[in-house]
């Protein structure tokens, strides 16, 4: 069976989340695992979309909580795929606040790496990735640098 290939634009979700009381911390903002699980469903969705089978979280990379959320906030989560390997893929989830006049104030960002997996839960090839636009191959760009930065800190142990 021959891996087909995906555009970009054929996997990107995007969710609204309104804050509640029940997402608070003691501090009155957002609970960050409540953040945490809402985008890793994100780069879940965004990867098994792309695939087109069962993912799993490998790691999560550079998670920056830029400013916090308060109650009633409207929360927009958008992720995309920025790159593929052979078996992993990478997976952008940026977080914004939205105003009532649809001003999009960031809150956080986060690259997950997703791993595909066949029906033994094992890791397997998964289709390639289509760049369109020129921001998409600037995305790919910069997740070849992570990606190699990884490995080289992978290598010496760090």
């Amino acid at each position: 069976m021959s891996i087909q290939s995906r555009k970009v634009s054929e996997s990107m979700v995007q969710t609204v989340h309104m804050v509640r009381p029940n997402h608070l911390n003691g501090a009155g903002r957002l609970f960050g695992g409540i953040l945490v699980q809402w985008i890793d469903e994100i780069a879940g969705l965004v990867a098994k979309r792309h695939a087109r089978m069962n993912v799993t979280t490998a790691s999560i990379d550079n998670l920056s909580f830029l400013r916090g959320a308060y109650q009633n906030d409207v929360i927009v989560i958008v992720g995309k795929v920025t790159y593929v390997g052979r078996t992993s893929m990478e997976v952008k989830v940026d977080t914004y606040i939205e105003t009532i006049d649809g001003e999009m104030t960031p809150i956080n960002h986060a690259y997950f790496t997703m791993v595909g997996l066949g029906p033994d839960d094992k890791p397997v090839p998964v289709p390639r990735l289509e760049l369109e636009t020129d921001e998409d191959r600037e995305e790919w760009e910069k997740a070849k640098m992570r990606k190699d930065l990884k490995m080289r800190r992978k290598e010496e142990g760090i």
